[in-house]
């Protein structure tokens, strides 16, 4: 088996640009997303999720019976804990995608300095198919095989489908979901302040929607659409434990 053989696993050029493309697709895929910038991704799903725990876990102490006062030494202990687990998981989900990315770095460092003639063999192919042929394309990979720097950055963003500008500090995600988690709870603060259960609900559902809006623009999917399903998911979900928590108070209690 020849070294080109090996090197692309039986497969062609194609098919092996193909595979690592889906490759590097996969090592930065992310669970906030990759269009919208993460720390605003984090954020907004952050706020969305406190703003169904809170209100949830509002009304189930409503429906037990347990009084208002205990209800908010609750919430906001839970809180506080709630918050700690979102910025940690943040982090934490930013430094795997990280490390992932690395990995992928240290690979192709690896193939461009052991596989140089496989190397040039793909970057020829990746430059045909952008239309270059003859002695231009011949130029262009000989000035991209004679920096190695030049020709890791190359290989990432062009094979592996990389940008490698894109990819946030995993802190700066963790403040992004930090932020969104507090914004839900001085919501619920504000509103309970002032209207008391339905002040809260209102001020979540203000805060659930704005979340929506901000990282629906900011995907380019329909605001109005995406707003309808999100109220909708978030109206079910909020309504399944209103309903649960009445028919086990009347059963049980």
């Amino acid at each position: 088996m020849t070294e080109t053989h090996k090197h692309f696993e039986g497969k062609d050029v194609a098919e092996h640009l193909k595979a690592a493309r889906e490759k590097g697709a996969r090592a930065t895929a992310e669970v906030h997303g990759t269009e919208t910038p993460g720390h605003i991704s984090a954020g907004a799903d952050s706020a969305k999720e406190t703003a169904i725990f809170l209100l949830g876990m509002w009304i189930l102490m409503s429906a037990f019976g347990i009084e208002a006062s205990k209800a908010l030494w609750i919430l906001g202990l839970f809180s506080a804990g709630w918050f700690l687990w979102k910025v940690g998981r943040s982090s934490l989900l930013g430094w795997a995608r990280l490390e992932r990315l690395h990995r992928l770095i240290e690979q192709e460092q690896w193939e461009i300095e052991h596989h140089r003639a496989q190397e040039k063999e793909e970057l020829t192919a990746m430059y045909r198919q952008k239309g270059l042929t003859g002695k231009l394309l011949d130029q262009v990979i000989e000035v991209l095989m004679a920096d190695d720097n030049r020709l890791l950055r190359v290989m990432l963003e062009e094979e592996l489908g990389l940008t490698l500008e894109s990819y946030e500090h995993p802190l700066k995600q963790a403040i992004g979901a930090g932020i969104g988690v507090i914004a839900a709870i001085v919501g619920a603060a504000i509103g309970y302040f002032f209207g008391g259960f339905f002040g809260t609900a209102l001020l979540l559902a203000l805060v659930f929607s704005t979340a929506t809006l901000v990282a629906s623009k900011l995907e380019g999917n329909q605001l109005i659409k995406s707003l309808v399903w999100n109220l909708s998911v978030g109206i079910l979900a909020i309504g399944s434990i209103y309903y649960i928590a009445k028919w086990m108070n009347h059963v049980f209690l």
